[in-house]
């Protein structure tokens, strides 16, 4: 006798509610009160049979949420079904619905399958497809990590047809998290193509410096001067992100570039960042610099201070440790 016999699911679901018009929430109680009666095997197989029989998103979403609790390999398949059926029902429904196969997608990710590549990627391309469940396909990709997704999301980065910048956001996400370098010349051009533009461009040029900050390229000319460049964007925040991915560049000229940012540009957080950027770079001395020479700001000042205080208990307590071990 099989284990689906062995519980009989069927008879299970009925009592838990799937097959009754029971408001979700109790039907949601009831599953949750498998875990009172069986160990962690028989829920997997449970979990799977009811992401099979269920038709009620809210249900649906909160047995995603059970199962992802143990990640048995054997769910994988039952939440790729979810993942790509068709929405039905009411608007209301179809719209829980989407948000049922974001999280679908979310929880692929968490077994960082290969396998589950194409049908992600079947998703992401899909242009009919709600941009929120795109959105979820391009980040489960990068937290895949399978290198087959490379092209695929650089094409999403490149379409100028694409009208969500916000899925570019996503692809250029993903694309730092797979690290591979073919993402380098995309991700530069559009540093160069959108220079200077705020509006919606802002976040995505954000992402983009992100993920090549993430390469750690090591002295690339044009993705340092790209960086370089963002460093005169109107957005504090793109200049913070630039600062760091130059920190990571190990570029021969990534300190002085970044010294500039200490000592002539005007915002405040800014500087913070690019203080903290040359610290990581050299250690102590420019901390030393900063609390020496009139040009630096009070408040610039005192955050060198803090964090010669927290150096000199780090020296400490390695000192301790060292000794504790003689």
């Amino acid at each position: 006798m099989d284990e689906n016999s062995k519980l009989d699911l069927k008879s299970l679901a009925s009592n838990c509610g799937l097959f009754s018009d029971l408001p979700a929430d109790e039907i949601v109680q009831n599953i949750t009160n498998l875990d009172n009666s069986y160990q962690s095997g028989d829920l997997v197989n449970i979990y799977n049979y009811f992401l099979s029989v269920s038709t009620n998103p809210d249900v649906l979403m909160n047995i995603i949420r059970l199962a992802d609790r143990f990640r048995d390999p054997s769910t994988l398949s039952a939440l790729l079904d979810i993942l790509l059926m068709k929405n039905t029902g009411t608007p209301q429904q179809k719209e829980k619905f989407i948000n049922t196969r974001v999280m679908c997608a979310k929880a692929i990710a968490n077994y960082k399958d290969t396998s589950a590549v194409t049908p992600l990627l079947y998703c992401l391309n899909n242009k009919d497809e709600n941009y929120k469940l795109r959105l979820a396909c391009a980040d489960a990709l990068g937290k895949i990590g399978d290198k087959y997704a490379v092209a695929p999301l650089i094409e999403v980065v490149k379409d100028e047809n694409e009208k969500s910048v916000y899925l570019k956001e996503s692809a250029a996400s993903a694309l730092g998290m797979l690290g591979d370098l073919r993402a380098i010349d995309p991700l530069v051009s559009i540093l160069e193509s959108n220079k200077g533009i705020l509006n919606k461009f802002t976040f995505l040029k954000e992402r983009v410096i992100e993920a090549l900050g993430k390469m750690r390229i090591s002295n690339n000319d044009r993705v340092f001067n790209a960086l370089k460049e963002s460093l005169m964007d109107e957005s504090p925040q793109i200049r913070i992100n630039a600062i760091e991915a130059l920190m990571d560049s190990e570029h021969d000229d990534a300190y002085d570039v970044i010294k500039r940012c200490l000592t002539e540009d005007n915002d405040a957080e800014v500087q913070k960042n690019a203080m903290i950027a040359l610290y990581n770079l050299r250690g102590r001395e420019i901390l030393d610099e900063v609390i020496s020479l009139p040009i630096y700001s009070k408040e610039l000042k005192s955050e060198a201070e803090s964090m010669i205080e927290e150096y000199e208990d780090e020296v400490v307590e390695i000192y301790r440790e060292d000794r504790n071990n003689q």
